[in-house]
């Protein structure tokens, strides 16, 4: 006979890790599956580190979400005995009124957020790492910081198999199925029926969940690590984490920490998507210019030597919020995001919300925003 679980979370990266976790802790049997290593290098998780902010530009609803969050990270890495969560600040930047520092400031008004708002000047004088425009503005939030993303994945899944959730790796899921009791997931190495089931699978998604064809769309990304010419200005103490729009676009970017260089990205770098199994995994010339011209004008203390380069994905839905919600006629079958490159901050409550969903069918936090319905034919 299959092995029977309540809950089967197939896709243990972050969000699907946290998922375990929480599911394990109030006592469910859990089966965690992920077909590469845990943590690895092909889906959205990966390169260190992750920002987390609570001036939240892309919808003041996320606020209340990143609260929460914030206390389940402090929560795991006190269990878990590792420092997790960094408080650096954060610096959200652009052209006065546009999106990302109206946004951001809509934010702070809602929630009460403590806040500053800077000019360039200001802003580069008392961060000299930074090199912002003439006619640009900051908004600093002294809360915002980073998640080490690769580690959390890591104490996610220590503190869910301490719990007794068993986590398979290197174990493709093939296909998936409802059952009279529940569902039905058939691998690579075997079959296995639980009475709930996860769908945690980021970049795969689409290939699993009907409803999100087309609407959950991988897409390339690469991440730079620089060598600062003037180290001290980089250091966690010394940068905030920033993403701020420029005439290049929409850049995001880290203290050093974790391996040298100063790490910055570019939201959609070159807007290559695909299928996540032939999107192009290596590097190219072609990618590193694409970040050295905004590194060159805007951090100029930090235009030394790449030290580092890598791929990884984002997965895209339409209005870029994420899904979570049960499939449509399936209420044991949870899709659990895509995150649209912003989401890594959340999984600390979105394994909660998940295990809320799987034990409850409902939770206490407004997932509104991230229905399937909001999709025409879904």
């Amino acid at each position: 006979m299959a092995p029977i679980y309540d809950v089967i979370v197939l896709g243990v990266g972050g969000m699907g890790s946290a998922a375990c976790w929480h599911l394990a802790r109030r006592g469910q049997r859990v089966l965690g599956l992920e077909r590469f290593d845990i943590p690895h290098a092909m889906g959205s998780s990966h390169g260190v580190n992750r920002i987390i902010r609570l001036a939240y530009f892309e919808d003041p609803s996320y606020v209340p979400l990143l609260r929460r969050a914030y206390e389940n990270w402090r929560d795991l890495e006190t269990r878990f005995g590792e420092p997790l969560l960094h408080v650096t600040g954060s610096v959200d930047a652009g052209p006065e009124g546009s999106r990302v520092v109206e946004g951001a400031r809509a934010a702070c008004r809602a929630h009460d957020l403590p806040h500053e708002v800077l000019s360039a000047r200001d802003l580069n004088a008392r961060f000299p790492g930074y090199g912002l425009p003439p006619g640009h503005t900051a908004l600093l939030q002294q809360e915002g910081g980073f998640v080490a993303s690769e580690r959390a994945i890591v104490a996610h899944v220590a503190m869910a198999q301490h719990a007794g959730a068993e986590i398979r790796a290197r174990e493709r899921a093939l296909a998936w199925e409802p059952t009279p009791d529940g569902v039905r997931v058939r691998t690579e190495r075997g079959t296995y029926e639980a009475g709930r089931l996860i769908l945690s699978a980021g970049a795969w998604m689409q290939d699993l969940v009907p409803a999100l064809a087309g609407r959950a769309v991988p897409e390339r990304q690469v991440l730079g690590w620089f060598q600062p010419r003037e180290p001290d200005a980089f250091r966690p103490r010394a940068f905030p984490v920033f993403n701020a729009l420029f005439d290049e676009g929409h850049f995001y970017g880290f203290p050093v920490w974790g391996q040298p260089g100063f790490k910055l990205g570019l939201y959609h770098h070159l807007r290559e998507t695909g299928p996540a199994e032939t999107i192009d995994r290596e590097v190219h010339p072609r990618d590193e210019a694409a970040l050295r011209g905004a590194l060159a004008r805007y951090f100029p203390k930090a235009d030394g030597p790449t030290m580092a380069l890598r791929s990884c994905l984002f997965t895209n839905t339409p209005d870029e919020h994420f899904v979570l919600d049960a499939l449509p006629g399936l209420p044991q079958v949870i899709a659990a995001s895509p995150c649209s490159g912003h989401g890594y901050k959340f999984c600390s409550v979105i394994g909660e919300i998940l295990a809320d969903l799987a034990t409850e069918g409902r939770t206490r936090f407004d997932i509104a925003l991230h229905g399937l319905g909001r999709f025409a034919g879904a």
